[in-house]
């Protein structure tokens, strides 16, 4: 009989180390399927709230952040790229980093309609593979309907505006849990493991915790 797992995935489309470690956890999970039956759901995080509608390019962002070179910054890029690609994650050329206010309220409706986790790795691979706009409505839709989604009630959803008030509530109560940085991951609402860890890691972690169970 399978032993039920919950986990709370917090983490911005934004964010590299959040497709890396959504895609080693679903290979470890894919892994434990026999043993595990696991539900995932997603919750938002931003790491530049304060982003324009234009974006602002990789380099100058980091740079100003965390006093990055842009030899440090391709350094970083090419590990990252090194580590995406022994999880199944191809990332592409990212140039500029955007507003994900809109993807998350997306995401909020997606988890409505029972296609969240799908919307999230579409997301996740539209802006880190593909280099597009995780902040254009266009670009929001188009990765809806992929997953099945209604695209006419996608863009409505973008249009007006709806479920800004449940991501800014769902965001406040995950910082306010101490969540600083992500991805964050919580299983069965107790047990944190941060970052975008190895499959093997989240493989230890999870039968750990299915034992003490």
């Amino acid at each position: 009989m399978k032993q039920q797992l919950t986990i709370d995935f917090v983490s911005d489309i934004a964010c590299p180390w959040c497709a890396i470690g959504l895609s080693s956890l679903e290979l470890a999970l894919s892994r434990l399927s026999d043993t595990v039956d696991a539900q995932v759901t997603v919750h938002p995080f931003e790491l530049n709230p304060e982003m324009g509608p234009d974006g602002e390019a990789i380099v100058d962002y980091l740079g100003k952040k965390y006093g990055r070179t842009p030899e440090q910054i391709a350094e970083t890029q090419a590990m990252i790229r090194e580590r995406g690609a022994s999880v199944g994650f191809d990332f592409g050329p990212r140039t500029h980093v955007y507003n994900t206010f809109d993807a998350h309220r997306l995401l909020h409706w997606a988890g409505i309609e029972g296609k969240q986790l799908p919307l999230k790795l579409a997301l996740l691979r539209a802006y880190h593979a593909e280099g597009k706009d995780p902040s254009n409505h266009e670009v929001l839709v188009e990765a809806a309907q992929s997953v099945g989604l209604d695209a006419a009630q996608a863009a409505e959803v973008l249009r007006s505006g709806i479920y800004a008030d449940d991501v800014r509530a769902e965001e406040r109560e995950y910082q306010a849990k101490g969540i600083q940085s992500v991805p964050a991951i919580i299983f069965n609402g107790r047990y944190l493991v941060s970052g975008g860890q190895p499959v093997e890691t989240f493989e230890q972690v999870i039968q750990q915790i299915l034992a003490e169970a």
